[in-house]
């Protein structure tokens, strides 16, 4: 299935995703270091060899990947909410996530994949530093002249006719099919049939690919997240949590349980707490306003001795120490830069960042989020439906929903271009329909 340095790329990534987790690697990594044999076989031992390593006994966290033992280790937390919304005021609330899950995207397509430090310099030298509006399009500027193109140009200032396609926003569409076709009980086995059926395969991504390719090959969840998947804690599943937390308002646990059983297809411990924290965040948003409570709502519903809800607390509490948000991520790089640009642990503090030192403010949240780098259109994408969810479609600047037109394109199989408007009004019907049953 793979050569030589494909397998040696899964060994170092697992190497590296397993001293993350607390295990002892570096027999593992003299091993590899003093390979004289070119044979794949080689390779395959050691990875069995890696997989069968235990954390270590003073790893300080505890971090299991099955529902039940999660909501052992969670903190107490309010599992349900009163919600005294009207159904124009929810669709209004639906409608709001969509567009800011959308705006949020958009604005952190251009420069995904840079670092905090390139944004900047980039930004000042297209003279929209700090960011206000979408990232503009500067050819003139040499240095970064071929680093946006192709698409990426339909996401700058003044180039925006709709939300371009955009994995972001597939999986939140693949999910409302999920729903429409299986209902509020599918499985995650019905998660992995809509994949297959729904999904190109060059448009899945690490943890995501992985798990496809395991299904492919005749693998269950939750072998599939395990097996060649290094990317197993990386973001993949926190950027595919929308949709369960949209048709959830004022139910977290039970948004957080549907996110677990879309997350457990490809991703294990904090890589399904990520999807968990931020659906349970968005059941949230339709009761609250008050982003703190928003924060710990989502925590509830994750390991309390989890390095997310760590990483989590850590940017709470750097918010109340520091009033400028670039300190905070400087204390986020300190402790968590260690991690891959696309782990879900750093870009979760990002999210965090983002929405307490945005303060409410749709617009300051999403562009701080974007501005700290990493994942800048997942985090962007989060922040911005959150803001959304809590604030309305009716109450977000149209400086960042005009250009969008109501409309978003995707690769999932029959949903090629879309209103975003009639897109809410199913994720209402569903969110009514989830709603009455638990009222039964």
């Amino acid at each position: 299935m793979f050569d030589y340095a494909g397998l040696e790329e899964i060994l170092r990534e697992e190497i590296r995703q397993r001293r993350e987790e607390g295990c002892e690697v570096s027999r593992i990594e003299r091993k590899l270091l003093n390979l004289k044999s070119k044979d794949p076989s080689t390779l395959e031992r050691l990875l069995e060899e890696t997989a069968a390593l235990t954390p270590n006994p003073e790893f300080p966290y505890v971090e299991p990947s099955s529902l039940p033992e999660i909501r052992r280790m969670r903190p107490r937390g309010p599992r349900r909410l009163d919600v005294n919304l009207s159904e124009s005021s929810l669709l209004d609330k639906i409608y709001g996530a969509w567009l800011g899950r959308s705006a949020g995207c958009l604005l952190g397509k251009p420069v995904e994949g840079w670092s905090r430090g390139e944004i900047e310099e980039y930004l000042r030298l297209a003279g929209a530093y700090p960011l206000k509006n979408y990232v503009p399009l500067a050819p003139n500027i040499e240095k970064y002249a071929q680093r946006i193109k192709g698409d990426l140009v339909r996401c700058t200032l003044g180039n925006i006719e709709m939300m371009v396609r955009d994995d972001d926003l597939d999986y939140t569409i693949l999910g409302l099919h999920v729903l429409e076709t299986y209902g509020v009980d599918f499985t995650t086995e019905d998660v992995a049939k809509e994949w297959l059926t729904h999904l190109p395969y060059l448009c899945v991504y690490t943890a995501e690919r992985a798990a496809y390719r395991n299904l492919v090959n005749g693998l269950k969840p939750p072998k599939t997240a395990v097996y060649m998947n290094p990317y197993r804690e990386w973001i993949g599943a926190q950027i595919r949590a929308d949709i369960w937390g949209y048709v959830t308002p004022g139910m977290p646990e039970l948004g957080a349980e549907l996110a677990y059983r879309d997350a457990s297809l490809s991703h294990v411990k904090n890589g399904i707490y990520g999807e968990m924290f931020v659906s349970a965040m968005l059941s949230a948003s339709f009761v609250t306003d008050d982003l703190e409570e928003i924060l710990r709502i989502g925590l509830s519903e994750v390991p309390q001795r989890s390095r997310l809800a760590e990483a989590v607390r850590d940017v709470m509490r750097w918010s109340k120490r520091f009033s400028d948000w670039r300190d905070s991520w400087e204390r986020i790089m300190e402790k968590y830069g260690h991690y891959h640009p696309v782990h879900t642990i750093n870009n979760a503090a990002v999210v965090t960042l983002g929405l307490l030192y945005g303060d409410g403010d749709f617009e300051r949240s999403i562009t701080i989020s974007v501005m700290s780098g990493l994942d800048t259109d997942c985090n962007g994408a989060t922040v911005g439906s959150i803001l959304g969810a809590t604030l309305g479609a009716d109450a977000l600047p149209e400086k960042w929903t005009k250009p969008i037109n109501d409309t978003v394109e995707s690769y999932v199989a029959g949903f090629g271009r879309n209103r975003i408007s009639d897109l809410a009004r199913r994720t209402l019907k569903l969110a009514k329909s989830i709603r009455r049953r638990g009222l039964n």
